[in-house]
């Protein structure tokens, strides 16, 4: 692994929460046995994880009432007393070990306000692609609150290790990105868009941290214009930092969850989010991780995120926007 300061003391924080956390143990114990199936979807790998732990996430209610009812679990006073954290950027986030994790190093890094998940804020951009380049060997991820954050209610971001994410390795790949996908360029970097990975989705790299944020500010304001909104659209975010390029995927949805979501027949227990969308799935339910087959997941990438109608108004939005 890449040994920066950050990246030792998280290794640190981990090997002595596997120490003294039996939970925790335990579940990342039955993590490295998991059992798992890939798939197939064009050009792009899907690895299915069967992982009995991720029901709590799967099924979580996230509507307005279920999140006002029921205690904070980022918050320092509802959390177990086992569980340690390693404070991060002067003490504004607090970086802590997912109990229930889906990566063999699985982190949570969440704010120390009680504030809304919203990255909104350009300044919370500019963490991302921190701590991005304090991680180099993981891959950091935003779930908007509508779009997969179990939390929407207080601010979070979350790291995996990224060699176990499929997407980190697909997009990198030069041919993933002819001159026509392209939308603004220059020395340092691009931002371009992609359809050939089985969901629509774009990407931002750059030497620059700086130009990244730019980039992104610039896709989230044609985002909203395309979208007739006045608020952060939904979206997954993966970001991670390799060979000197900073990258951001971003993967607007339409919609949460698929109308398939349930446990009758014919539905699956699944509720995308950023790692479903970097073509890791986990699936709770071993039933549904037997029958699950590239078809079944094309069908709900195509149902969550852009169409081809809504993702020419965010192109069109944003080359009338650049001029």
């Amino acid at each position: 692994m890449n040994e920066t300061p950050i990246a030792q003391k998280v290794e640190q924080l981990f090997q002595q929460q596997m120490l003294d956390w039996p939970l925790i143990r335990d579940n990342y114990s039955a993590l490295e046995n998991a059992q798992v199936r890939e798939l197939a979807l064009g050009d792009s790998l899907i690895i299915l994880q069967h992982n009995p732990e991720r029901l709590r996430s799967s099924a979580a209610r996230i509507d307005a009432a279920s999140i006002a009812s029921r205690p904070c679990f980022l918050c320092d006073e509802n959390q177990p007393k086992e569980q340690k954290a390693l404070l991060w950027d002067c003490g504004r986030y607090k970086i802590q070990v997912n109990p229930y994790p889906i990566f063999l190093r699985h982190f949570t890094i969440a704010s120390n306000e009680h504030i809304p998940q919203s990255i909104s804020n350009p300044a919370r951009v500019d963490d991302l692609l921190k701590l991005a380049h304090e991680l180099p060997d993981y891959v950091l991820f935003y779930n908007g609150a509508k779009c997969g954050a179990s939390a929407p209610d207080h601010f979070h971001f979350q790291a995996g290790l990224r060699q176990m994410l499929p997407l980190c390795a697909e997009v990198i790949n030069p041919i993933q990105w002819p001159d026509e996908s392209i939308l603004e360029s220059d020395a340092d970097g691009f931002i371009g868009f992609n359809q050939r990975l089985g969901r629509f989705m774009f990407l931002i790299k750059t030497t620059e941290p700086v130009l990244a944020g730019l980039y992104f500010a610039r896709l989230q304001l044609a985002m909203m214009g395309a979208l007739g909104i006045n608020e952060e659209p939904k979206q997954n975010l993966l970001c991670w930092y390799e060979d000197g390029d900073y990258y951001i995927v971003v993967i607007p949805r339409l919609k949460h969850r698929p109308s398939c979501y349930g446990d009758g027949e014919n539905q699956f227990v699944l509720s995308p989010a950023s790692v479903d969308m970097g073509g890791l799935w986990t699936v709770p339910v071993k039933t549904d991780f037997d029958k699950l087959d590239a078809t079944s997941i094309k069908a709900i990438y195509d149902e969550l995120c852009l169409d081809n109608a809504t993702a020419v108004s965010i192109i069109d939005c944003y080359l009338f926007d650049k001029e």
